[in-house]
């Protein structure tokens, strides 16, 4: 396979900047990392904003990592891209732009960018192999963020193209687990539904609403799972193209409510709300390139699902 490396990349003795490392991905590659024996840096959002590309390109001088995890971004689900399309596009885009460019500047030895699966096309072929970006339109509920995402995928192929840097880039499917942002309504689907099961048991709720049809199907990822794919790519992948990051199975939306209801406790009915928006019809990345680097996901989503909840009732709720 184009791009897999004879002998893995060394990560002992390196200095890792986890870029978002407080976010759901930040957070579960540092609890990764903790098993390799490198070190790992971070700085929180009050000391350094991401979008200033001066005091990023200070930050990193001084600071001088060899491998840096792109993580950080602006997410959310489709009320939030809906309804802030201007502030997901730019702090993106800005983001990501000054951390690639001053990671050429200052000569990291790796760095590492998440994309997601909405830089597909809304009706890519299913499941959606790496060469059916920029084929066709883009979802229009998260365009903003697709955009965003599809110009930081670019920028890694660019430089490698240009300055011979090795930065690759991941593209995960849906993702969920311990650290999510439990918001009922700009959180994204599976912390949001499971909040509403949660406040819909303790209250005796008959019913729970879900956004749109139940019928568009999506893949989900458990973040741990992500994060060791992450480490693997880092050390096993040197290549132009973004590789998907997925499970290989789906579900459609109602489907996943079931789930949550059952791990939740929630017995009430389900009402789906065919007014508010479906989003793409489906979502299934194939998987196959990282399966030829050595990797697959390892947890189901019953298992992700209940391990998320606990997390929710230790930390949250």
């Amino acid at each position: 396979m184009e791009g897999k490396l004879e002998t893995p990349f060394q990560m002992e003795n390196t200095k890792v900047w986890i870029a978002g490392h407080r976010g759901l991905v930040g957070g579960a590659i540092a609890k990764r990392l903790s098993r390799e024996n490198c070190t790992i840096v971070t700085i929180d959002r009050d000391e350094l904003d991401l979008r200033d590309q001066v005091g990023v390109k200070k930050w990193l001088e001084k600071e001088k990592p060899s491998i840096i995890i792109l993580a950080a971004a602006k997410v959310g689900g489709i009320v939030a891209n809906s309804t802030q399309p201007a502030d997901f596009l730019y702090d993106n885009l800005v983001i990501e732009t000054n951390i690639i460019k001053a990671a050429h500047e200052i000569e990291v030895k790796k760095l590492l960018f998440l994309g997601s699966s909405c830089i597909y096309p809304r009706d890519a072929k299913q499941p959606m192999v790496e060469e059916e970006l920029l084929t066709g339109p883009l979802e229009k509920t998260n365009e903003s963020y697709a955009i965003a995402k599809i110009a930081g995928l670019k920028m890694c192929e660019a430089f490698r193209t240009q300055y011979g840097c090795d930065f690759i880039s991941a593209q995960p499917t849906n993702l969920y687990g311990e650290g999510d942002k439990f918001d009922p309504e700009m959180g994204h689907v599976i912390p949001a539904l499971m909040v509403k099961a949660h406040k819909g048991k303790l209250n005796n709720y008959s019913k729970l609403n879900v956004w749109g049809s139940g019928t568009p199907k999506r893949e989900f990822l458990y973040i741990h799972d992500l994060a060791d794919a992450l480490v693997h790519l880092l050390k096993n992948y040197s290549g132009k193209s973004h590789i998907n990051i997925g499970t290989g199975e789906e579900f459609s939306i109602k489907q996943l409510a079931e789930k949550i209801c059952d791990v939740v406790g929630f017995q009430g009915e389900l009402v789906f709300d065919t007014t508010k928006p479906d989003g793409s019809p489906r979502k299934l990345v194939n998987n196959s390139r990282l399966a030829e680097l050595g990797w697959n996901s390892k947890t189901s989503l019953d298992e992700g699902l209940a391990k998320t909840y606990k997390w929710y009732l230790d930390n949250v709720s």
